[in-house]
């Protein structure tokens, strides 16, 4: 269950970030952040970092083996940075139309999900 939890919190963690980091990317889309000074498009983007953090450090806390949960500090930065990967990959083709991803992305994908199975061998 501590598993599923960690995961979950994870995956909204990753979600506001990566609206954070890449979100304001879309802003000259919008008619009223499109004219916004890049200190009006940080502050907004730590606006929604600040969410990011409500769920990330709760997960690694949960998630850390040292406070009951069941994985490693390597496992938890494992998890998330696949976690990070899919959901960056998601928001890409959903948000950016024009980004696609080629058999490198793929490959490296792969890659990325083989390292999730070495660092979980016993």
């Amino acid at each position: 269950m501590k598993a599923l939890h960690t995961i979950s919190l994870l995956v909204l963690s990753n979600t506001f970030m990566t609206f954070a980091w890449y979100g304001h990317l879309k802003f000259k889309d919008m008619k009223w952040f499109s004219d916004l000074p890049l200190m009006g498009i940080i502050l907004i983007s730590w606006s929604i970092a600040l969410f990011e953090y409500c769920f990330q450090v709760p997960a690694n806390r949960i998630g850390f083996r040292q406070y009951g949960g069941p994985f490693s500090l390597v496992e938890l930065k494992v998890i998330q940075e696949v976690i990070t990967l899919i959901i960056f990959m998601a928001f890409s083709l959903i948000f950016f139309k024009t980004e696609t991803f080629k058999t490198n992305h793929i490959i490296g994908f792969i890659f990325l999900v083989l390292a999730v199975y070495f660092i979980f061998k016993k």
